[in-house]
């Protein structure tokens, strides 16, 4: 199981090079799944994975110039207060048995997965069902009006995704881009990729007192990625993203159906 994790990992690398945001939603059921951590726990690992990686992918659109930097302050700033006040007090909060039916028991990970699945529905709707790639360019193509209380309040809702998912958001943080910055959608990727490694990294250090770490399958999870990333970059500069988007959209949702289908009545 560990083996299909780490094929998993370059899996996710690829896709988040490729689209700046997606792959991230699977880090946390690979390490639920096939490594056998417990949601929490998994959370926290997913923010080291995707906040590195994501620093990564993000250096490298950085040399290219495709980072707005401007952007990234409007979003990042109140992201970064959303996760802290997720991970430090909202998080803590929620009790370890929510309900109990019969033999079957709500338990906050039951509760954190089912919320993974529908965000990773919304995930998947978006790339199965979203306009093509160059209909976005000459969109965001047009005259740049930023609108920073929109982004700002978008910044506020990411962050709570990232503190309490481990998902670094990507797939809702590029429209954010293009529809209130009116960005490019290359340089949406790029500065996704920031944003998110930012977020990611915060969110991980907010929660080092709260878990125990297996450093052994974080950095060679994070390696793997990381090799990913950069093929993922380079394909996306050669292959029409918008086939594989689809693709992995619909593996998305699969893998969403699994886990609720798992969650709710397989663990009955």
């Amino acid at each position: 199981m560990e083996i299909a994790g780490y094929i998993a990992a370059v899996f996710i690398g690829i896709v988040l090079g490729m689209m700046g945001g997606g792959g991230s939603i699977l880090t946390v059921p690979v390490l639920v799944y096939l490594f056998g951590l417990d949601a929490i726990t998994a959370t926290t690992y997913s923010l080291f994975i995707v906040g590195v990686t994501s620093l990564a992918g993000g250096t490298r659109a950085y040399i290219k110039k495709l980072v707005d930097f401007k952007a990234v302050s409007e979003f990042g700033i109140p992201s970064i207060f959303s996760i802290f006040i997720t991970r430090h007090f909202m998080l803590p909060a929620i009790p370890e048995k929510i309900f109990s039916i019969n033999d079957f028991d709500f338990t906050r990970d039951t509760m954190l997965m089912i919320i993974f699945a529908f965000l990773m529905l919304t995930a998947a709707a978006f790339m199965i069902f979203n306009g093509d790639d160059e209909s976005r360019e000459r969109f965001a193509s047009q005259e740049r009006n930023s609108k920073i209380l929109p982004l700002a309040l978008w910044g506020l809702a990411i962050g709570l995704i990232t503190g309490l998912l481990g998902a670094g958001g990507g797939f809702l943080i590029i429209p954010a881009l293009v529809l209130f910055v009116k960005l490019p959608m290359k340089t949406a990727i790029g500065t996704s990729l920031v944003i998110i490694a930012i977020n990611s990294i915060f969110g991980f250090l907010f929660s080092l007192k709260q878990t125990p770490l297996d450093w052994r399958i974080l950095l060679l999870f994070t390696g793997l990625a990381i090799i990913g990333i950069y093929a993922g970059s380079l394909l996306a500069e050669k292959i029409p993203g918008k086939i594989l988007k689809k693709l992995f959209g619909w593996f998305v949702l699969l893998m969403a159906i699994y886990i609720i289908v798992k969650e709710l009545f397989l663990n009955s």
